[in-house]
């Protein structure tokens, strides 16, 4: 099971192992990267995601550190073929990858290929072998409230450790309506990832309340730096 936290209690240390900062842009650097993991490593986060292509880089900056380094698998549009997801999987892994953040393949679910998707979602939980954890995106923009329904529930069939609502490169994100339905969708043992729109300490908090345990961010310093700040004037208030 998946611990569900309390906004009312939360601490500092808990809302950065919420975090998975997010180093996906096209455009990112090899110092963009450094820089990045250099963050994440400081504010003691849950984890980088990293493109493919970055993942010795983030494996080796963060060896001696408790931030894991996660990946991407079928991004952004989810329509590899099974095969080629499972290859990237198993190389992610070999690499030191312990997170794969997978995408759907959203037509096949749109078409009602349930089927398909379930052993597509399979086939990257059996190439992680255990060594790391599967969150699978569904893209929530393209997708019916039946349909996201029936993705959270093939899921979690499959063996995936999370569901999350989107790559980023959709017109829209995380919607507290959504991470609800999510949530009620999926077992207790299955997380929620919220991605794509949480940008300030509110957006972060407001996920959290409806079960969110994991946050996909490209903002996590003014995040943190915010809840760092509000804990202060509380406790000085409180004083």
């Amino acid at each position: 099971m998946i611990p569900i936290l309390n906004v009312e209690t939360l601490t500092l240390e808990q809302l950065a192992k919420t975090i998975d900062h997010s180093l996906l842009k096209p455009e990112l650097t090899d110092d963009d990267v450094i820089a990045g993991c250099e963050l994440a490593r400081r504010y003691n986060v849950a984890s980088v995601c990293v493109k493919p292509c970055h993942v010795p880089l983030a494996v080796r900056l963060l060896a001696d550190s408790d931030v894991k380094v996660g990946t991407v698998v079928g991004f952004p549009h989810g329509h590899s073929t099974t095969a080629t997801k499972s290859f990237e999987a198993r190389e992610a892994v070999a690499n030191g990858a312990e997170e794969l953040d997978m995408v759907i393949n959203i037509g096949a679910l749109r078409s009602g290929r349930d089927d398909f998707v379930r052993d597509d979602i399979r086939a990257v939980v059996d190439a992680a072998e255990n060594k790391a954890i599967v969150k699978v995106i569904l893209e929530n923009h393209y997708l019916t409230d039946e349909e996201k329904v029936r993705a959270c529930r093939l899921a979690e069939e499959a063996g995936a450790h999370y569901v999350k609502t989107s790559t980023g490169f959709a017109p829209t994100g995380a919607k507290i309506e959504d991470l609800k339905l999510m949530r009620a969708s999926v077992g207790p043992h299955v997380g929620v990832k919220a991605a794509h729109g949480v940008r300030s300490l509110d957006a972060a908090l407001e996920v959290i309340a409806v079960g969110v345990t994991r946050i996909g961010a490209t903002q996590t310093e003014r995040i943190l730096e915010d809840f760092k700040k509000r804990l202060e004037a509380r406790d000085g208030g409180s004083g």
